[in-house]
């Protein structure tokens, strides 16, 4: 699927601060920004030139932020039909008690479920999303084709993990037999989504990575195989790894290996690796992830919500460990919105490690460039930089909730949810004044509501 045409001429954004998130965290008091087509042309101090030729827009973003927008590491947008369940489970409880629900979706109920997740992702300032989707249910029709429809639909740029299980309760596994797939079919089926879907080009709207579920709920076999696979594509991978202590004690059982171990004993660590969560990360797990270049996706609400813990961000920042932010499943992360993952991240780190943990502007470098170098996209993602994609949003700071808050940084990152003017993906608005563009909310809402109820009834 090829990026759509970006809009000609310029945007001009203007009399706002500027959070660039370079490199060097340059920020503008009083800055401007230039869009032409879908790239950032031009950011800096003062006013844009009044002499641009070919400006078909011009904000005066008096009391806004601007900064990059928001970069989602890991999610599954299927369950945001099954929000509210299991609200009191800790992982493997919260996972049994669905696994019977999320086995009966199928795709159109996938495509509802994606397009709720995504417009919650946009409103919340998310321009890059990643879905990480596993359940296939065998006459489900196309689950992972409904979430890139929803995708483009909403204009949102997209990384879809194609996710497989193939080790059943009576194997060993976590998951019901119903609800897996054979280890040849989900190898088959991620290599038919690379080749249809895959494009791997700097403007690229849709990106695959391969995405073997967990330890917990796929084979070794599976693991070996679906590495092999990524790399002979160039893609990239993705899995869960080191989320509840429940994991842990599995992976030593059966196979005699905490987590990182097991899954760097399968190929699984490397620069072209994420995983989500690493919440129970060992000083030398740590150490294996920097050495290796092996990234996080955190979701500190979702570990809050299941239990699970609190992951060392912190010292994994520290010792070099590309981190991301992550929103998860929304049965797990009930609001669904990435904006508010900033707030709770730096609360998180701080609850664990003290109050200089993790600062406001550490917390946004995790949502913007720390999630793009997660996708493998931070060349083109991430910052406000000349050359890079034009991926933006425009934070309203000024009214009743941030205006006394005079950092606007912390306003965003500490403060309530900030209203957003402006979002573009790809140089094009997604949001505008706090609604979307590209959607009818009130129409998605209605359509995730008949959703859900139908799922429930499939029981």
């Amino acid at each position: 699927m090829n990026s759509p045409q970006a809009p000609l001429g310029r945007i001009v954004i203007e009399n706002c601060a500027v959070a660039t998130v370079d490199a060097r965290g340059t920020e503008y008091a009083r800055g401007h920004v230039v869009v032409a087509g879908n790239r950032v042309e031009a950011v800096g101090d003062g006013p844009a030139p009044r002499d641009l030729p070919g400006v078909t827009r011009r904000i005066d973003a008096e009391g806004h932020l601007l900064t990059p927008g928001l970069v989602n590491t890991h999610h599954h947008f299927y369950q945001w039909i099954t929000r509210g369940l299991a609200q009191n489970s800790n992982l493997f409880d919260w996972l049994v008690a669905l696994y019977p629900t999320w086995a009966r979706i199928d795709a159109e109920l996938t495509h509802a479920a994606a397009r709720g997740s995504l417009a919650a992702l946009a409103l919340s300032g998310c321009t890059t999303a990643s879905d990480h989707h596993y359940v296939f249910p065998r006459d489900g029709g196309d689950c992972l084709g409904a979430e890139i429809e929803a995708a483009a639909e909403l204009g949102v740029r997209f990384t879809a993990c194609r996710g497989s299980m193939d080790l059943g309760r009576s194997r060993g596994g976590l998951p019901p037999d119903f609800a897996v797939e054979s280890t040849e079919d989900a190898l088959l089926a991620t290599e038919e989504a690379i080749d249809r879907w895959h494009d791997a080009s700097p403007d690229s709207m849709l990106r695959v990575a391969v995405a073997p579920c967990s330890p917990f709920s796929v084979t070794t076999d599976l693991l070996k195989e679906a590495a092999v696979l990524a790399r002979r594509k160039g893609v990239r991978l993705h899995t869960h790894g080191s989320e509840t202590v429940e994991e842990e004690r599995f992976c030593i059982e059966r196979f005699g290996l905490g987590p990182t171990d097991y899954l760097e004993s399968t190929g699984w660590l490397g620069e072209d690796v994420w995983m989500a969560h690493c919440v129970h990360m060992s000083d030398s797990d740590i150490a294996a992830f920097a050495r290796t270049g092996t990234g996080v996706a955190h979701c500190p609400s979702s570990n809050a919500r299941l239990a699970a813990g609190t992951a060392r961000v912190p010292a994994m920042l520290a010792a070099g460990v590309p981190v991301g932010l992550g929103v998860d499943g929304a049965a797990s992360n009930e609001s669904g919105e990435l904006g508010t993952e900033l707030r709770n991240a730096v609360l998180v780190a701080r609850l664990g490690a003290g109050p200089e943990a993790l600062t406001v502007r550490q917390a946004l470098r995790l949502g913007t460039m720390g999630g793009a170098r997660v996708l493998g996209r931070d060349r083109e993602l991430g910052s406000i930089e000349p050359g890079k994609l034009a991926d933006l949003v425009l934070w309203k700071v000024d009214g009743l909730l941030h205006a006394s808050i005079a950092d606007p940084v912390a306003a965003l990152v500490l403060g309530a949810a900030a209203p957003i003017t402006l979002s573009l993906v790809n140089g094009r608005p997604v949001v505008e004044d706090g609604h979307l563009v590209t959607a009818d909310e009130s129409a998605i809402a209605a359509h995730t509501r008949s959703a859900a109820r139908r799922l429930a009834e499939r029981g």
